[in-house]
């Protein structure tokens, strides 16, 4: 996991978090309605489909520009539930294909209303605009982008896996796909470029009433022996005599296996839960629905009835409020972990990322993206080497 030196808590509105806190699970959710079956044999996909473009898989797309006479072909991704909002978000921007007149979504005549926007030098609707970087025609038109994009909801070792077969453009994963396909680094670089469009400070939770009885902070050894088995009643960390509940993610999940490596030490590591949920929604749901549970799932699923909590590890306390000297969102913060949108390296695109595929990622890699994708959704932005080190994994623009 790539790390940088300086705190992420410049990269991010730490008094926006407490503000959003509780509607960010809402936020999170907002594109998970009208779901149908998954193309690439996921649990269930939710597509944020437009009106313009092509249709078909990647193999078939023109590099860039309208040379030829079929439309592009749609830009497809699929997999973790946790960068879901941050895709999916993007996607439905990418295929609304806004004028910059409209300063809700994209830009304004005037001054933008849209932090990032004002830095782009441009008239045009927002597809428009970063598609033609890559040499694509613009249509001009509202919900009609040079082409579309369709994001799938399933988990990250399902995105990996997509990814690989083929099944889709890019595979959103919130692991490192070594992890996810069990598959060493030189494989990794030989097969996959690593897209990094945001980070996820991920929090440790609990029902609201463990919290209000009093356990609003835990040791990592603690955690750790809760997972393991070695602690089973609230009573034994200082709170009320109750068994834990305790709430796992599905193997497969990148969230899951980033709580192995960081938490665990392996991404193997046995645990002992009570219930695997695939998704962070599920999660979220089941803390809510329990007045003895601990889980772990995205920062962007914050919500009522629950609580993140602080954890000590070796004497360094990280809280989930951003104004504390130590926070969830450093990047010291062991849980820390980077969301990742891979794509394959093939006969036909040795960079790795074609120029479709270049357009959309590209449009995540700007102040407006991490503004409106990352840091609205209650992720953590890229400081900005980070961001110049991602867009330069992306082939030249036209």
């Amino acid at each position: 996991m790539s790390r940088d030196a300086a705190h992420q808590v410049d990269a991010v509105s730490r008094r926006k978090y407490l503000l959003t806190l509780t509607a960010a699970g809402a936020a999170g959710l907002a594109g998970c309605s009208g779901q149908s079956n998954s193309g690439s044999g996921g649990e269930s996909g939710t597509s944020s489909g437009g009106s313009g473009g092509g249709s078909g898989d990647g193999d078939d797309a023109d590099e860039g520009g309208s040379g030829g006479s079929a439309a592009p072909a749609t830009v497809t991704a699929e997999g973790s539930s946790t960068v879901y909002p941050i895709s999916n978000k993007g996607s439905s921007y990418w295929n609304s294909n806004s004028p910059a007149s409209d300063g809700e979504y994209w830009g304004s005549n005037d001054e933008s209303s849209v932090p990032g926007w004002d830095q782009i030098d441009t008239d045009q609707n927002i597809a428009d605009y970063f598609a033609g970087l890559y040499g694509f025609e613009p249509t001009g038109e509202r919900s009609n982008p040079p082409f579309a994009t369709r994001v799938a909801l399933s988990h990250s070792g399902t995105g990996c896996e997509a990814v690989r077969d083929g099944l889709v453009d890019i595979g959103n994963s919130s692991g490192p796909i070594t992890a996810e396909l069990d598959i060493s680094e030189e494989q990794r670089d030989e097969n996959y470029v690593d897209h990094v469009v945001g980070r996820d400070g991920q929090p440790v939770f609990v029902s609201q009433a463990i919290y209000d009885a009093g356990v609003d902070q835990l040791t990592g050894e603690q955690i750790r022996g809760i997972y393991q088995g070695d602690i089973t009643n609230w009573s034994e960390v200082g709170g009320p005599d109750r068994e834990i509940y305790v709430v796992g993610r599905a193997e497969g999940s990148g969230t899951d296996t980033s709580f192995r490596l960081n938490m665990l030490g392996d991404a193997d590591a046995p645990m002992e839960v009570d219930t695997r949920l695939g998704q962070n929604q599920q999660v979220q749901q089941v803390l809510q629905d329990n007045d003895n549970a601990i889980g772990y799932m995205a920062l962007a699923f914050s919500g009522p009835g629950i609580q993140a909590i602080a954890i000590d590890f070796e004497g360094t306390v990280f809280r989930p409020d951003p104004d504390a000297e130590n926070t969830i969102f450093d990047s010291e913060y062991p849980l820390n972990r980077d969301l990742h949108m891979y794509t394959r390296i093939t006969e036909d695109t040795p960079e790795g990322t074609d120029m479709r595929e270049a357009a959309f990622l590209n449009m995540f890699l700007t102040d407006f993206g991490q503004q409106v994708f990352v840091e609205d959704v209650n992720y953590i932005t890229l400081p900005t080497s980070d961001i110049e080190a991602e867009r330069a994994k992306l082939p030249e623009q036209a």
